[in-house]
């Protein structure tokens, strides 16, 4: 297989875990416990079908385009296909698709369970790291966005544009981030330098999801 990046490529993506379904033979790629993506092997363990998930119209449109992709192996071939893994669909192409079919089955899940399966609040902070969770504050998303620095029963100000007004899952679908609401909202603890990271690292943490159209921030 001439993509020998995909493995590391799919496991980088925010959330994502991946089996070995025996029977098939496949090497399936998991997002919230839905798969988006498969190598399938055959009886000497060399793949040779790419399984992935696109909207019918778009994947009528690459069938089209390549003759290394074609409807789904052993799948709905309305929304599923799979893309020979030595054929000629440039690596930035199937990277693409592979985005595509990751935020193909990660909307499928409420924006609230996005969040849970992202391990992420809206803004990008893995709140399972961050010092203050399970001491003062249950989360961003168990609590509605009202944490611990809030008051009056408020969300806090990312979560209320980014969930509450924009109804998006996090910012990563926003487009703006970070904002100049990011930058009104910080732990006043943190000096300049440690605030710009703090962004940084968000920023990184939000890349692993992807915009509505499924391409990577």
């Amino acid at each position: 297989m001439k993509y020998l990046w995909i493995d590391e490529y799919l496991l980088a993506k925010q959330g994502v875990t991946k089996d070995l379904q025996e029977s098939w033979n496949w090497i399936r790629y998991h997002i919230g416990g839905k798969m988006f993506a498969a190598i399938c092997l055959d009886e000497n363990d060399r793949p040779y079908y790419i399984n992935l998930k696109l909207e019918p119209q778009e994947g009528e449109f690459f069938r089209q385009q390549y003759e290394d992709v074609i409807p789904g192996y052993y799948s709905n071939k309305q929304h599923w296909n799979s893309v020979n893994p030595d054929g000629t669909v440039p690596d930035e192409l199937l990277k693409t698709m592979l985005d595509k079919s990751y935020a193909l089955v990660l909307s499928s899940f409420s924006k609230k369970r996005q969040r849970e399966i992202l391990k992420l609040s809206c803004c990008g902070t893995a709140c399972g790291e961050c010092e203050y969770f399970g001491a003062v504050c249950k989360g961003c998303t168990e609590a509605d966005g009202k944490v611990f620095h809030t008051s009056g029963g408020k969300a806090c100000p990312i979560y209320a544009c980014s969930v509450q007004k924009k109804k998006l899952a996090t910012c990563a679908s926003c487009g703006e981030a970070p904002c100049s609401i990011w930058r009104g909202t910080r732990d006043p603890n943190l000096s300049d330098q440690a605030f710009e990271e703090s962004i940084t690292n968000r920023m990184r943490n939000l890349k692993g999801a992807a915009k509505p159209d499924g391409v990577r921030l």
